[in-house]
């Protein structure tokens, strides 16, 4: 059955992806972004698209007026946890304020489904032990506060005016389409597996690892990986679940790597040596964040392809390989 889905943020590196998705699933795709950090060049051919900003209200209602729209997904955000650290009340308004707006809008033009774009910086350090949907919230930075004020917004939406929505924690969302329509090119670029290839290419100087006396195997920052194919994926396994509630899942493989691991998956795959050096502890980064996905996997029968880091770094690779300079080519 096809389907009309909006889809915010969808120039960006997870909803270009999730646009894929859609086109390959049959379906008709709005795309709405403002360009303030993805690239018009993201937008696969198939989908529609339209350059606006989520403040401009006029513009988002004479979007979501042209419905019905069966779901809208919303990847919309700033996501630097640096950066919400030093600007916390810009993410507060950017990510929390304007995602308000956004649901306000879709509550009063008739939007039934909402699939939001949360984050697993909501979660502070669990140890050693996998984080499931009941590990208590306690966003260690800015950034993971603006998502979560997003989450209780969409909670009253859908308790006040029956919006559905599914609230998906996604951990370290790493590698590029495997067919290479869509990759990972951020200005500045601060994900840990591009900056490692770029160092393996020669295309910066050696990387700087954010701390190594955590209390880790290697003293590095421990990740759960989770390929962006799989995410999008996760977000189309959760709609037919929207017909009768709402619901919140935690998503990623259930395994960690650790910040060295990815630069020996590197050096692996590459056949080159990756340049590095320790650096300071980056404020609000938790030693370890690693999913448990038990709960949308036994929900909606959605699992994880991407399970061997080796072949996540292999996707990424290849499509840094092939765009130098990234969407500019």
């Amino acid at each position: 059955m096809k389907n009309r889905f909006l889809v915010t943020g969808g120039a960006g590196y997870v909803g270009s992806h999730m646009v894929l998705a859609l086109l390959d699933a049959g379906h008709e795709v709005t795309v709405f972004d403002s360009l303030r950090t993805g690239h018009r060049a993201a937008v696969p051919d198939g989908a529609r698209f339209i350059e606006g900003d989520l403040a401009d209200l006029p513009l988002l209602d004479k979007v979501l007026a042209d419905g019905p729209w069966d779901c809208v997904f919303h990847f919309a955000a700033l996501s630097l946890v640096g950066e919400s650290m030093q600007k916390p009340m810009m993410y507060m308004s950017a990510n929390g304020g304007l995602g308000f707006g956004l649901i306000d809008a879709c509550v009063r033009h008739g939007v039934k489904k909402f699939v939001f774009s949360s984050t697993a910086a909501l979660f502070g350090s669990a140890g050693d032990k996998l984080i499931d949907e009941d590990t208590p919230v306690h966003p260690g930075s800015a950034y993971g506060e603006s998502k979560r004020v997003v989450e209780l917004a969409l909670y009253w939406a859908d308790r006040i005016h029956g919006l559905r929505s599914a609230c998906l924690r996604y951990f370290n969302a790493a590698g590029c389409d495997p067919q290479g329509r869509a990759g990972e090119d951020h200005r500045p670029e601060t994900h840990l597996m591009p900056l490692v290839i770029d160092a393996a290419l020669g295309r910066r100087d050696a990387l700087t690892l954010f701390g190594e006396d955590y209390p880790t195997p290697d003293g590095s920052c421990v990740r759960d990986y989770i390929h962006v194919t799989d995410l999008a994926q996760a977000h189309l396994a959760v709609l037919p679940l929207l017909d009768e509630k709402s619901v919140t899942f935690n998503v990623g493989t259930g395994k960690g790597n650790s910040n060295l691991e990815v630069i020996q998956a590197v050096e692996r795959v590459s056949g080159k040596p990756v340049p590095w050096k320790a650096g300071p502890r980056r404020a609000g980064d938790p030693p370890m964040l690693v999913a448990s996905p038990a709960r949308i996997m036994k929900e909606t029968g959605w699992k994880p392809r991407f399970t061997d880091l080796n072949e996540t770094v292999r996707t990424a690779l290849e499509w840094r390989v092939a765009h130098p300079h990234g969407y500019a080519d």
